[in-house]
C-alpha cells in the first residue's frame, strides 16, 4: 500500500510512460521530518518497473501488502534512489 510518493520526474505532466520504484516506507525514517513506521516481515527491499503508465505504477504499488514509498522517475532515467532524503 502506498504511504508516500516522491515525484522525481523532470516533467510532472508526463504520465504515459514512466519508471517506478518502490521501497518500504520505513527506509524514510532517517529523513529529517519524516513520519516514522516499522519494518514489516516479508516486505521487498527494492523493486523497479519500467515503462509503466502513472496509473499502472500507482495500482502496482498500492496493491502491495506492506507500506511503500513510490518513487516516480522519467522513463529510462538512471537510478538515483536515496533513503537519506
Amino acid at each position: 500500500m502506498i504511504w508516500n510518493i516522491v515525484d522525481n520526474r523532470s516533467n510532472s505532466y508526463r504520465w504515459a510512460c514512466i519508471d517506478a520504484v518502490i521501497e518500504p516506507t520505513w527506509h524514510d525514517n532517517g529523513c529529517i521530518g519524516a513520519d516514522q513506521t516499522v519494518q514489516v516481515q516479508g516486505e521487498t527491499d527494492f523493486e523497479m518497473r519500467k515503462g509503466l503508465t502513472l496509473a499502472d505504477a500507482v495500482t502496482w504499488a498500492h496493491g502491495l501488502a506492506f507500506p511503500v514509498t513510490l518513487y516516480l522517475r522519467d522513463a529510462q532515467a538512471p537510478a538515483q534512489i536515496s533513503s537519506a532524503g
